[in-house]
């Protein structure tokens, strides 16, 4: 499984951007989708998943009603909507895949499949 994420950049607090996950795999239906990030010198969070039919989504507390995660199951591709972003939310962020057989895991051992991360940074 092959992952690129991409859709970062700088933008003011208060903007959006939406991140885009293409995933090369055979049937990406059989695969759950995760969004983490890291900013410098914390540890990786868990910002949001998908289930590989997406009927199933999670949210960290932090971005919950700001952020929405979906997926097109015909174009292998997950995304991340972020809006009213807010200085914290600066991070390299990563998509990865897990097995749907895993649910919508939130931790980022589940995931053994990553892409390469695509920076956002938010400016006050």
């Amino acid at each position: 499984v092959q992952l690129q994420a991409s859709g970062g950049g700088l933008v003011q607090a208060g903007a959006s951007l939406r991140l885009s996950c293409a995933v090369s795999v055979s049937t990406f239906s059989n695969y759950a989708v995760g969004w983490f990030r890291q900013a410098p010198g914390k540890e990786r969070e868990f910002v949001a998943g998908i289930s590989g039919r997406g009927d199933s989504t999670r949210y960290a507390d932090s971005v919950k009603g700001r952020f929405t995660i979906s997926r097109d199951n015909v174009r292998n591709t997950g995304y991340l909507q972020m809006n009213s972003l807010k200085p914290e939310d600066t991070a390299v962020y990563y998509c990865a895949a897990a097995r749907a057989s895993m649910g919508v895991p939130i931790t980022f051992t589940y995931y053994p499949d990553w892409g390469q991360g695509t920076l956002v940074t938010v400016s006050s």
